[in-house]
């Protein structure tokens, strides 16, 4: 499909100088994203500057609701519509590779090589049989988001440095009604949004676990540390009281309406947060360990092209894909979004660890670490499933996690035994 345009050449007056005015038509790709405002705003950007630098290419940006988005996008590609090139959650590649609906990058143009040296080493989870399939624009951490308000209503002058802090700084400036209720939190909670990262790559590593053997195959938190974790996450609700999972439905909500005093969330919570009117915040690295030990979870949205892209909407894909993974486009998609860039080289700047609210984000990086999964939500689920039986049914932390490394097992058994 070829998109008509049109160009005013006042001076033109033979065919030799209506061709020096531009092309008369371009090739037209379609890029797709679930709709997250400032990721919208940010591939706007980039779409016009690649369409400046190359006038012969369209870019239509299609968005959709999160909900609604692998669905679209799992129909849409084997009908032969839909994206050429398609963001996706680094944890769904194995699905979307077995689904056929992503094709390799060309090696030519993304050396194997050069990605390993360029890129974060967790990139390396996006490559499959000695090929890249995707590649990210940005990659993410977590930190301590905190109510400076509310910090200086209690006396706390900085953020908590390590968990017993945490515990302590959360209790003092929790509030309750006169039936018991939280009217604030001291701290957030919910394991559907980012605490079942921080639980599985934060809290059990430094509890002394890891959760995975070396090759990711075998479930490895079914232990003393595992228990610990699940036991610390757990008491902040139950024996502390300084959360509640459900208040406010969604723990960034209650933190975006000043009703929560810490928040552990994504660097893509960034540009909401600066869109927030009269809420005063700060950034801090993630609370250390019992033993003083750091740790972090980085994750990444990709970018791949798919099957459906073929002939010129391919070659024209490619050329799209080597912008938006360039360090200019990282910039942007860091200074709009909020994102990191995923190359050392571009986050890893004086100026980006200086930066009070990047800077904790872009520390977090090097201690982080990122689960290869092969099933992100069944996988995330049985975790979701450890905590919601020992709220709902006073199911102990050895209990709840025994039966959530058996399920995980199985998910890990079924996709590396096929």
């Amino acid at each position: 499909m070829k998109t008509f345009k049109t160009f005013t050449c006042a001076a033109a007056t033979s065919l030799a100088a209506l061709v020096t005015c531009g092309p008369a038509w371009a090739v037209e790709i379609e890029y797709w994203q679930y709709i997250f405002d400032a990721r919208i705003t940010a591939m706007d950007q980039l779409i016009e500057n690649f369409e400046t630098a190359n006038p012969d290419i369209t870019v239509k940006q299609s968005t959709f609701p999160y909900a609604d988005y692998r669905t679209k996008v799992a129909a849409a590609i084997p009908a032969g519509q839909g994206p050429d090139v398609v963001q996706l959650f680094y944890g769904w590649l194995n699905d979307y590779v077995e689904a056929d609906l992503i094709q390799p990058l060309p090696e030519d143009r993304f050396p194997a090589e050069q990605i390993e040296a360029d890129f974060f080493p967790m990139v390396r989870a996006m490559k499959i049989d000695g090929a890249y399939m995707a590649l990210p624009t940005a990659v993410r951490s977590l930190a301590l988001f905190y109510n400076k308000r509310m910090f200086k209503n209690a006396g706390f002058e900085a953020p908590p440095a390590n968990l017993d802090e945490l515990v302590e700084m959360a209790a003092a400036m929790t509030q309750k009604d006169g039936a018991g209720n939280i009217t604030a939190e001291g701290f957030t909670s919910g394991m559907t949004a980012q605490d079942h990262h921080w639980l599985r790559e934060v809290l059990l590593r430094q509890f002394g676990g890891v959760p995975y053997s070396d090759d990711n195959k075998t479930v490895t938190y079914n232990n003393a540390a595992g228990v610990a974790a699940l036991q610390f996450y757990t008491d902040l609700e139950q024996k502390h009281g300084v959360t509640k999972s459900t208040f406010m439905d969604e723990p960034q909500a209650a933190f975006k309406a000043g009703r929560a005093a810490m928040h552990i969330d994504g660097s893509f919570r960034i540009g909401a947060l600066k869109d927030t009117r009269g809420l005063d915040w700060g950034v801090a690295e993630l609370p250390a360990g019992p033993d003083g030990s750091k740790s972090n979870y980085a994750s990444y949205w990709v970018n791949a092209i798919t099957s459906k892209a073929e002939g010129e909407k391919y070659d024209a894909s490619v050329k799209f894909m080597e912008y938006i993974t360039s360090d200019e486009a990282m910039q942007i998609w860091l200074d709009t979004v909020g994102e990191l860039p995923a190359k050392p080289s571009a986050a890893m700047t004086e100026a980006n660890l200086a930066d009070p609210v990047f800077g904790p984000f872009v520390a977090g990086l090097n201690y982080a670490q990122t689960t290869v999964f092969v099933d992100e939500s069944g996988q995330r689920q049985v975790l979701v499933d450890a905590v919601s039986r020992m709220f709902l049914e006073g199911q102990s932390a050895e209990d709840a996690l025994a039966a959530a490394a058996t399920a995980e097992q199985a998910i890990l058994d079924g996709y590396y035994n096929k």
